[in-house]
């Protein structure tokens, strides 16, 4: 199924910033870890003779009678890995043949495609990973044409088959801690899923994704969901069969029986989330679908490009 890439004009003229350092291969935008001579002002280091006097602070000499080198930060592009959740639960709402409407996974396909026009554009590197009960799809980071067109083509895959996809159950706990030892270089990665993770431990979710940040990534989570049937259960007030999208599972109840409970049950584990993320300094997006990609990723590029 095409991308229709007329959604990304309103996208165009942002940018995507690192929060962090970023280890690159091109001049770029975003910070490096590494010290050269160029682009911004970083800190003064001690004069060591026999190195060129081309950078010599000769104002700072002037001043205090000792030779000190100005060092300078470089910029760099960055090498981002786009993660997206697969599992069957991510096709919620379902759509029926021909509907341009809008479930968990089409969003997540069309904001990834959206960041990879971007990052091509500034000439940073796009990797891909695809997962459900474990990585399905991974392609490493690079920044040529040919290989940013295969990513979109198996963007489109993804789409094409989404309907079709039964039974696909989410492990984000493997998928996270493959990643983690796959992307050995400090990277952004920027994760879409519903985080409906099957584990029985909570705690191995968040130790998945605090395994990313300890390895110096730049994580960013979207939490794709769409908030009106799944958080507030804003359903009519009649009996249904609730059917678990990636077991099968059915249970029938009446959502005015049970709304309050279950909504003080998702505040909770949201809470936790948005708590965890927190203290592991990963950027955590709620996306709901329900706004539409575009709103949601205008309005997390702006926020970023002031903030860093």
């Amino acid at each position: 199924m095409p991308i229709d890439r007329n959604h990304f004009n309103s996208l165009s003229a942002l940018e995507f910033h690192a929060r962090q350092v970023v280890e690159g291969f091109l001049a770029g935008l975003h910070k490096s870890p590494f010290h050269g001579f160029s682009v911004e002002f970083a800190e003064h280091r001690s004069y060591n003779p026999g190195e060129s006097t081309r950078h010599i602070d000769w104002k700072l000499f002037a001043r205090t009678d000792k030779l000190f080198v100005k060092r300078y930060e470089e910029e760099t592009n960055l090498r981002c890995q786009l993660v997206i959740d697969t599992s069957s639960s991510m096709n919620y709402p379902l759509l029926a043949e021909g509907d341009q409407g809008w479930n968990k996974i089409r969003f997540s396909v069309y904001a990834a495609a959206a960041l990879i026009q971007l990052l091509r554009k500034q000439r940073d590197a796009v990797g891909l990973t695809l997962f459900a009960d474990k990585v399905q799809r991974t392609e490493s980071a690079r920044s040529n044409g040919a290989h940013l067109r295969h990513l979109m083509a198996i963007l489109e895959d993804v789409l094409a088959h989404s309907s079709t996809a039964r039974g696909e159950r989410t492990s984000a706990v493997e998928a996270l801690h493959d990643i983690a030892q796959r992307v050995h270089r400090r990277s952004l990665i920027v994760v879409f899923s519903d985080m409906m993770d099957n584990s029985t431990n909570q705690n191995e979710l968040f130790d998945a994704l605090k395994h990313l940040r300890y390895n110096k990534h730049d994580v960013i989570l979207f939490h794709v969901v769409d908030r009106k049937a799944e958080l507030e259960l804003d359903l009519q007030d009649r009996p249904y069969t609730f059917v678990d999208m990636e077991t099968g599972a059915q249970v029938k109840a009446h959502p005015q029986e049970i709304r309050d409970a279950y909504r003080e049950a998702v505040a909770k584990r949201w809470h936790e989330l948005k708590l965890r993320c927190g203290q592991y300094r990963i950027e955590l997006v709620e996306a709901d679908i329900n706004a539409g990609f575009e709103p949601i990723l205008t309005e997390f590029l702006l926020k970023r490009s002031k903030l860093y």
